[in-house]
């Protein structure tokens, strides 16, 4: 896919992507925003809205796995997750183009949560807890968006902790452990477990792009119609064996 905005191969080094905020990451960078001061003038919107896997189950708040990626449980928390957003999401968004950009970092989110729902029910004491805990932040998104930019920019150097530059696959892959480990103690209240969803259904995702079943499908049906049609013809090189002139046929 051929990208609508300059390329910014050439700012591996800087900080940041450079270049004007791209129109889907601009608007989740509002909504982010605009729904932290809202939770923070009236904080009872965030009990409703923050997934909570007991709530989605038995109460049926199928809304909390979209809604919950747009709360966030402190200054810091929405810092860092928005800062990673513009960091890494305005370049993919110029690779990608805004609509699959916005599709991806939503399907990420989406599926983050579900995921968090499912391990709830790990017969695990480690993952009981989660079925009654409440999960607010873009983190399952920006994860998604993390190992994206690594598959896509493998050797773009991203500074560990602002100090140490590393490979942003290097970078990835150290994340992706720090989040499974915490996932099997206690996490500190980080739901890690939406992290590694993140990072598992971005993989397949954007893996799964490059397959088209149905496409896949129809050629395989095609193909076997061409192959009957043959045999009723019975086509031979030279002719048939009881042919008076021994044509090619």
């Amino acid at each position: 896919m051929r990208s609508r905005y300059p390329s910014s191969s050439t700012l591996a080094y800087s900080f940041g992507p450079g270049g004007p905020v791209t129109p889907v990451v601009k608007g989740l960078l509002i909504a982010n925003v605009a729904m932290y001061v809202v939770s923070r003038v009236a904080p009872e919107i965030v009990l409703p809205l923050g997934l909570v896997p007991q709530q989605v189950i038995e109460h049926l708040r199928v809304w909390q796995v979209f809604t919950y990626m747009f709360l966030h449980a402190g200054t810091f928390h929405i810092l860092f997750n928005m800062l990673a957003l513009w960091m890494f999401g305005v370049e993919l968004e110029r690779t990608w183009g805004s609509r699959y950009f916005g599709k991806f970092y939503a399907v990420c989110g989406i599926a983050a949560g579900v995921t968090q729902i499912v391990v709830s029910f790990v017969p695990l004491p480690v993952f009981e807890q989660i079925y009654y805990v409440q999960t607010v932040g873009a983190s399952g998104a920006i994860f998604g968006l993390l190992l994206a930019y690594a598959l896509y920019f493998p050797e773009r150097q991203i500074y560990m902790y602002l100090v140490f530059p590393i490979p942003a696959r290097v970078f990835v892959a150290i994340i992706g452990a720090i989040a499974f480990l915490s996932s099997l103690g206690d996490s500190g209240g980080v739901a890690s477990v939406t992290h590694l969803g993140g990072l598992a259904v971005a993989y397949v995702y954007l893996k799964s792009g490059r397959m088209h079943p149905i496409a896949e499908i129809k050629y395989r049906y095609l193909k076997w119609k061409i192959n009957r049609v043959r045999k009723k013809f019975d086509v031979y090189s030279g002719g048939r064996a009881d042919d008076y002139d021994r044509r090619v046929h």
